[in-house]
């Protein structure tokens, strides 16, 4: 259906799950700050993904843009710094810096030099990665504007009629429950943890997605998996009960 026709199916029968199961919310009652800032963020990332996704040339770019995205869980660390006056230990920063050499590892490929390839993606496809770094960024930020003004409040429904209105949309209903799940864990639960535990999504969907692509790929991507992972994990404890 294309980028944009199979992102609209997908974030429509999201809306639809998430309203039969979870009822959809009034926005009178909803947060300003949450609704409008949120809610802003929320379908900015789940636009841009699904581009950046609909966007690869090919089945290993789309596995390089979806471990671009996995930047979130360490950028949500870092942004609850300033967001959520989180504590940390100095070695968050390395653990971040781990993290980001993953992704240039992913995107090394089987090539000998990781900035010639770098180059080479950004030139034949530049659009498609820039969307790929900015929704890492924009899950960030909503998890943090969400811990902050949400107040316990879940527009998740609300939020998924937006880009089905704007493109055209599919999902399941594990996506509908796990987006719904989330969004109380964030409120409720530990930050920092959940938002580590999240570094381990990398591993699942690149093997999911290998599998379902029928690909094979190179260790330098599974290397590079690994050391997202491993970033995320350090600057999971360089918050640790701080």
């Amino acid at each position: 259906m294309g980028p944009t026709g199979g992102a609209a199916l997908i974030y429509s029968i999201t809306a639809l799950l998430l309203c039969l199961t979870r009822g959809l919310p009034d926005p009178r009652v909803l947060p300003r700050r949450y609704l409008l800032v949120g809610g802003g963020l929320f379908v900015g990332y789940e636009i841009c993904l699904a581009l950046a996704i609909g966007l690869a040339h090919d089945r290993t770019q789309s596995l390089e843009l979806g471990m671009i995205n996995y930047l979130w869980p360490s950028l949500t660390i870092v942004l609850a710094i300033p967001f959520n006056q989180q504590r940390f230990r100095h070695w968050l920063w390395p653990g971040l810096l781990l993290s980001l050499c993953g992704i240039v590892w992913v995107m090394k490929g089987t090539h000998d030099s990781v900035a010639t390839q770098m180059a080479l993606n950004m030139a034949h496809n530049p659009l498609a990665y820039l969307l790929a770094l900015a929704a890492a960024l924009a899950r960030a930020l909503y998890n943090n504007v969400t811990r902050r003004y949400a107040c316990g409040s879940n527009g998740v429904s609300l939020f998924f009629i937006v880009p089905a209105l704007a493109q055209v949309l599919f999902v399941d209903a594990s996506t509908a429950v796990a987006y719904s799940a989330w969004n109380d864990g964030i409120q409720q639960g530990n930050l920092p943890l959940l938002a580590t535990a999240s570094c381990f999504t990398p591993v699942l969907s690149a093997l999911l997605a290998s599998l379902w692509l029928g690909l094979t790929p190179p260790a330098s991507f599974w290397q590079g998996v690994a050391l997202i992972t491993a970033g995320s994990l350090i600057g999971w404890r360089a918050t640790y009960r701080l």
